[in-house]
């Protein structure tokens, strides 16, 4: 891969994932906000760059676990595989995230406040992640599978009814900013998912389920906000060179 400082840091970890590690111990947001180069994360946050630049050319020299690549998969198979890895993911911990949440409160809120507004905010999240991924799973999803389909078999497609592609796609990424700002104030009010002396056992489960959670919904964006989505709103465009 060639680093240079005019890259985005999406376009980095799409290329290798295992950048994001050393993204995210200098605190750089590369899924919602994997838009800006190397030079303006920086420069925003006041990074040494040389410092950022050797640990990322240090995880790129090793050839040691390297994971999977997934800028190399065909678009559709990408979808299926974040519906059937991310979004089942979300569905089967939230209830139990919620349940350990409600526990939690009512045991050792007295003491520790923060816990009422990291409740509130994990649900508010688990509610509009519901209604996202629906948009995903009957709505962007399918028109991907069918762009695909009609580029492999030589087929007219139709236009769909939201017009351009693109439309749901910036409904989604504002969307996934959203959820990226309530994580940040979990992370926050949690003391980055570190409990307490006094915490229980459910409490210590709790916070490592949160942050768990945030890892996977990481993953999750940015395998949509820098891999996915690109490359659908790049294949409408050679499907209706005309119209989009």
């Amino acid at each position: 891969m060639s680093l240079t400082i005019g890259k985005t840091v999406g376009d980095i970890v799409a290329e290798d994932y295992r950048t994001a590690a050393v993204f995210e111990s200098f605190g750089i947001d590369f899924c919602c906000q994997g838009n800006k180069t190397i030079n303006e994360v920086c420069e925003n946050k006041g990074i040494y760059k040389s410092l950022l630049l050797l640990d990322l050319e240090t995880v790129l020299r090793s050839q040691d676990n390297k994971l999977t690549d997934y800028n190399a998969w065909p678009i559709n198979l990408l979808a299926d595989y974040i519906e059937k890895r991310h979004h089942k993911y979300i569905e089967e911990k939230t209830p139990i995230l919620k349940q350990y949440l409600e526990k939690i409160c009512i045991v050792h809120g007295h003491k520790h406040s923060e816990l009422f507004q990291i409740k509130d905010l994990f649900n508010q999240s688990a509610g509009e992640l519901a209604t996202h991924m629906k948009k995903e799973e009957l709505m962007l999803f399918p028109f991907v599978r069918k762009m695909i389909h009609a580029k492999e078999k030589n087929l007219r497609v139709e236009n769909p009814n939201f017009g351009t592609i693109q439309n749901p796609i910036q409904m989604m990424m504002h969307e996934h900013n959203a959820e990226g700002e309530i994580f940040r104030k979990i992370d926050a009010l949690s003391g980055n998912y570190n409990p307490p002396v006094d915490a229980c056992n459910t409490y210590k489960v709790t916070f490592a389920l949160l942050k768990e959670f945030e890892t996977d919904l990481h993953l999750h964006i940015h395998l949509e906000n820098n891999i996915l989505f690109p490359k659908a709103i790049e294949l409408e465009k050679n499907l209706f060179p005309k119209s989009v």
